[in-house]
């Protein structure tokens, strides 16, 4: 039985999250062969941001250029893991991330989840509690949390 055929790897494309990458990459050893590639775009963000900018600027033309900016990174991230031998399924979404990933993890039935400690608002995950802690608290799959 090959442990980890199934890889989740949720990233927000900060540094630690390209990090969680190369042990990716390394897990191909021990018998990892899917990858689904996921980003979840924070609802709530976007709520606050919508709420502060819009009588000053075009939030739905930001809002579509960061998604056009999200596409390109993933199909950077999708590029690097064929290349390295993984057949890769990208996902993007829009919620609240650790729900979102810990449905996703269900959904394609993924035998582990590979993700960085921290994402880029670090400030923010301090006060209210990190992504990567509540998924390994609250996940039915092991979880390898890479570390800065």
């Amino acid at each position: 039985m090959k442990m980890f055929k199934k890889i989740l790897y949720p990233t927000d494309f900060s540094d630690i999250s390209k990090k969680a990458l190369e042990y990716i990459k390394k897990l191909k050893g021990a018998g990892a062969k899917e990858i689904v590639l996921l980003h979840v775009i924070d609802e709530r963000e976007i709520e606050k941001f919508s709420q502060y900018a819009k009588p000053y600027l075009d939030v739905e033309e930001i809002e579509k250029d960061n998604e056009e900016n999200i596409r390109q990174e993933m199909k950077d991230l999708e590029n690097q893991l064929r290349e390295s031998g993984f057949s890769v399924k990208s996902r993007i979404e829009k919620g609240i991330p650790f729900k979102d990933i810990l449905r996703v993890e269900k959904e394609e039935k993924v035998s582990v989840l590979v993700m960085g400690s921290h994402g880029k608002s670090c400030i923010e995950e301090m006060l209210l509690g990190s992504v990567s802690e509540k998924v390994v608290r609250k996940s039915s799959m092991p979880v390898l949390v890479i570390r800065r």
